[in-house]
Formats: C-alpha cells, structure tokens, sequence
C-alpha cells in the first residue's frame, strides 16, 4: 500500500496487513463485545458517507473553512471509528473532555463553530441540551447511547448506499498529510481554552518516529487497555500506535473497574499518568501494612530492595539474588494483580515519582515515562526499551526526526514535523511560542550524561521569594509526595519570606496511625487539627527539608481536608493540579502560613 502519511491510513495498513478479531473491544452488558478490523473499516466508511449527507466533508483544504464537529464521550469503540470516519472526508474532530464545564463547551463550540456533536452519558447529554440556542452554529446532536432526548448515532450509517460508499473512497484519495485532522482544546492549568491544530502528518510522523525509537514492534497477539481519556492526545497518539503495530485495543468500563479488566484481558501494555500509578502503590502499601508475623516483614523487605533498584549501575550478584526471591515471593502478586502479563506500561503528562519507577521496574513491572505537549503531537523523548535507553528520574532520549535545545533559561524548545501547525483562532498565542520553527514549550529542562532529557519545572510554576531567590515547585512536591502520608502537595510562596506548602493527606495511612496512636472517631477535618498529626507532619516535612537548599524548604504548611479532584475543579481532566485555582480556592489557608 501507499506509504503512511495520514491517520486513517493506520487503518488500512491493519486491514492488508493482521486483520484482527478484536480490533476494538468494550464490554456492555457484562460481555466483551469485539469489533473485528474488518468491521471497523466497513463501520467507518458507512459513518464517512453518512457525514457527507449530512452535508459535511466540503473538499476544503484551510482551517477555517473546513467543517468541524465535537465529541464529548468516555473511551469507546466508536470514538475512534467516529475519528476516522471523519479524518477520511476532510472533517475536523473536536474532542472534548466529559467532565469540561458548560461555559467552557459553550466558547469552544462557538470558538470552532462545530456543526454536529456526538455525545455519552447523561451528564453530557444534559450538558448539550441546555447548550441549545446557544450555539449557532450546531445543527444537530447525536448520542451513542440509546436517548430519549436526542437522536441516536447509528440513524447517520442506515440507509447508506454502495454508492455514497464508493464517493469516501474518491475524496480520502484527495485528502493531504498536510491538511488540520483535529483541533485539540487544551484544559489548561489557567486561562482560556487553546484550540491546538494538528494535521495528519504532525500525527503521523510522530506514530511512526516513536514506534521507531521505542521501539514498538509489531505485536498482532497482543491487547492493550486503554482507560486514559482520549479526548487527550497522548492516548490518542497510542491509539494509533497500536492500530498499526496490530494490538487489539480493550477499553475499561470506567476508572473504577481498571483492576478487574485488567484481570480479564491479561494486556500487554497500557498507558497511564502518574497520579494513578501512585494510587496503585498506595492500594499495595496498605494491603502490604495489613499482614502480620514473617510475612508482613518479608513485603517490607522487598519494597526496601526495590527501592534500591538502578538499572544502569546494577546492584552485584548478592543485590540481583536478593531481588530475584523478592520477584518470585512477592513482586509475582503485584504481576498478576495487573493481569500477568504486562510487558511495559508507558506513562506522561505529569513527572513521575524517582521512587514509584525504582519499585515497579525492580518488579518486573517496566514503567517508561516519557514527555511531550498536545501542541507536538505530543511525543518529544521517552525512555526506551533499548540497550541504555532509560535512567529513572529524566524523560528519556529525545526521539528521532526531533531537535530540541536548550533555551538561555533553559526553556526546552523543539522543532520537528509533528510542531502543530498554530492555535486556532489566535496567530497571537502561536507566534509566542511558535519562533522561527521552534517550539517554545514552556517546560524548563536539562540533558543528563549529555542525552536524557530531565524536566526540572514548569516556567510559568517558577516564583520568586521576597528575597529575591527562585523556587521551582515541581521537585519539591514529588519528593514530598515520596512520603505514604501525603497524598497531594503544592508549594506556595511567591514574593513571601520563606516557601510554605498544602497539604492534603493520605488519610488511609493517617487514619491506621492514629488508630495505632489510639486516637479513634476523628473526622478528617478534627484529624488535620490534632496535635500529633501537625507533629506527624512537621517531622515528615523536616526530613525531606534536607533534600533541598535552605531557600527551597518548607517552613510552615496548612492540612487540607479534603482530596483535590476533577469533580471539584481543582485538578485538569489528566489530573495535573490548577494552581491558580487551588491557590484562590485555598486563599485563607495561604494566608494563615504567612500570617
């Protein structure tokens, strides 16, 4: 076949080359139900012709005149096909997060002026209906579940003829690697929504370039399971990677039900964010803080082996014995709570904990964290499976067909052919960070032994003490998050004397402490204001305080009692924290520190 240089051409590449049974799976009603790839394109093409009815799919070429439609749904089979359905016509997706707020729907849809909407779950469909009227430019909603308020999406692909069939193939034969296939709306920590652009060869070359320099190879046995959102770049990115390396892709009922599917369908790999692998190590500490007798020492004592673990300098025979029995008595349980079979978990968008990647590499359980923004599509260096390809703590090497230097700041800035083509709408905020070519990320950065890329922070998260001195958050906050006492952090301190800090506990290990300091019946609120915890807490934060130099230390904190989460809007949909919002919902706590 032709070579690839659009998304949809993944597809294809599947169909001529592994065919699978279960292309797509997702389970309704209790069963799996599988789409064989052979579905999936006749699936596709009828959803293609069905958009051209309705009108859509005009040949245009620029941005503006291309026509646009949203989604808002959790992972599923149709996600994807409604996706390609649309790159092969020339139609511009809009993914959009389920749990993004009404006002923020309300200016992305008339920022991209979206014709169709197609949508799950209740919420959603709520969220749309009182959206009408307000959107001028949207002429119907679709859902892709059976709904009394608005039409049903199968009623786009009945009654389409061989015909209109045979007219997809003639315009995906038209369209160009260079032409917009999505507009991605990032959450963002601050500020208005973004429109990044992406075209098919900014996707492509980055599908391609990471599968090259991962590497992945061609897997059509393998499944993975697929729970992060696509609305999302990264899993998108890693959609398409397993489309062409023939990995059948299952998808997790919901957030709660990841532990019991990865069970059933054994994958392979999957990827994730690092709050949620903090919240699988902290499930195993607890578990591990209710044995008794040899047993109890035994889990203690291979948790402090792995801790140990570093690849790269090796640990001498005695060392790799030790870890070898710890493997085969205890790391095995870990294994088969993942299903078994986990080859390489991949994980992004927020700095993975030193601590976290030591552990689960020593038990087999290889996690390769790896970098990028939605505005490269996204993937600017990981760490590999290669010989040397990984050292815990950095993001990895920077993947081929990149370059990427170093600002005088050390600003990391990159250039390369999956750099987004601009933001939608704004050539103001494109040309801010979009400079003779390079890619202006935001993130600061160093290269360790001169080629693995470590970030050290956020530019716009560094502050300035009043005393004239920069403080970077960002390492702060993940070795503090080392501790089983804390569950979240974030450092304040700007233009005040000294950095301060809150802090949302871990109240599972808090509430087994003070139940073996036989102190019962506390609510969280009364917990966080207890003498002994606020002693807890002091000498927690005094022994990391010396990880740091005297500027950077924390000095006084404020307990919070209550988890920062989408819901409450103090986290992003990839769970990243808000600060400005955290900070201003929290503005008595703050004050209380530098009172």
């Amino acid at each position: 076949m032709n070579e690839k240089s659009r998304i949809f051409d993944f597809l294809y590449y599947q169909l001529d080359t592994f065919p699978k049974e279960d292309m797509l799976c997702a389970k309704e009603n209790g069963y799996w139900t599988k789409y064989s790839t052979k579905e999936v394109v006749a699936l596709v093409n009828k959803l293609s012709a069905g958009l051209l009815k309705l009108g859509l799919g005009n040949n245009e070429t620029t941005v503006d005149k291309q026509d646009k439609i949203a989604i808002i749904s959790k992972n599923r089979p149709e996600w994807l096909m409604l996706d390609f359905a649309c790159q092969q016509i020339g139609v511009i997706l809009c993914p959009i997060y389920p749990t993004t707020n009404i006002n923020e729907i309300e200016f992305i849809f008339n920022d991209a002026a979206i014709k169709y909407v197609f949508v799950s779950g209740e919420d959603c469909i709520e969220k749309m209906i009182s959206l009408r009227g307000k959107i001028p430019s949207l002429i119907n909603m679709y859902s892709f579940d059976s709904s009394t308020d608005i039409e049903y999406w199968s009623n786009i692909i009945n009654n389409v003829s061989a015909l209109e069939i045979a007219a997809v193939n003639d315009i995906k034969n038209t369209i160009q690697a260079e032409a917009c296939a999505t507009i991605i709306y990032t959450s963002g920590t601050t500020g208005t929504p973004k429109g990044v652009m992406l075209s098919h060869k900014n996707i492509v070359s980055n599908v391609l370039n990471s599968t090259k320099s991962f590497p992945f190879p061609k897997m059509p046995t393998a499944r993975a399971l697929s729970f992060l959102p696509l609305n999302h770049i990264f899993e998108r990115i890693a959609s398409c990677i397993y489309c062409y390396a023939g990995i059948s892709i299952y998808y997790a009922e919901n957030m709660e039900t990841i532990g019991d599917n990865l069970k059933e369908i054994k994958p392979a790999l999957f990827t994730t964010v690092p709050r949620l692998l903090e919240k699988v190590f902290e499930k195993i500490m607890i578990k591990g803080a209710e044995l008794r007798g040899v047993k109890r020492k035994l889990f203690y004592w291979a948790v402090s082996l792995a801790e140990k673990y570093d690849p790269f300098t090796g640990g001498g025979l005695l060392y790799n014995f030790q870890l070898y029995l710890a493997n085969k008595i205890i790391f095995s349980k870990w294994r088969e709570a993942l299903g078994g079979n986990v080859q390489y978990i991949i994980t992004g968008g927020a700095a993975c904990q030193l601590k976290l990647l030591k552990i689960f590499n020593a038990a087999k359980i290889n996690v390769y964290e790896g970098y990028g923004p939605t505005e490269n599509s996204p993937v600017i260096s990981v760490n590999c499976r290669k010989k040397n390809g990984t050292k815990f703590g950095t993001v990895g090497l920077v993947i081929e067909g990149q370059e990427v230097k170093l600002a005088a700041d050390g600003e990391i800035c990159v250039k390369g052919p999956s750099v987004m083509m601009g933001y939608y709408n704004r050539p103001d905020l494109t040309s801010e960070v979009l400079i003779d070519g390079w890619l202006h990320t935001g993130d600061i950065g160093v290269f360790e032994n001169g080629c693995y890329l470590k970030i050290t922070d956020r530019k716009k998260e560094l502050f300035k003490t009043s005393g004239g001195k920069y403080v970077a958050p960002q390492p702060i906050e993940n070795k503090i998050k080392e501790s089983p006492f804390v569950e979240q952090i974030l450092v304040v301190g700007a233009d005040e004397k000294f950095v301060g800090a809150l802090i949302v506990p871990s109240f599972n290990n808090l509430t087994n402490w003070l139940k073996e300091k036989e102190i019962h019946g506390l609510s969280a609120k009364d917990a966080i204001a207890h003498p002994q915890v606020l002693m807890l807490y002091t000498e927690i934060l005094n022994s990391y305080n010396s990880f740091f130099n005297p500027v950077e230390q924390i000095k006084k904190f404020e307990l919070i009692p209550v988890e920062w989460t989408i819901d409450t809007g103090e986290l992003t949909p990839k769970l990243s924290m808000k600060r400005k919002v955290i900070m201003e919902k929290y503005n008595d706590s703050i004050n209380k520190i530098y009172k």
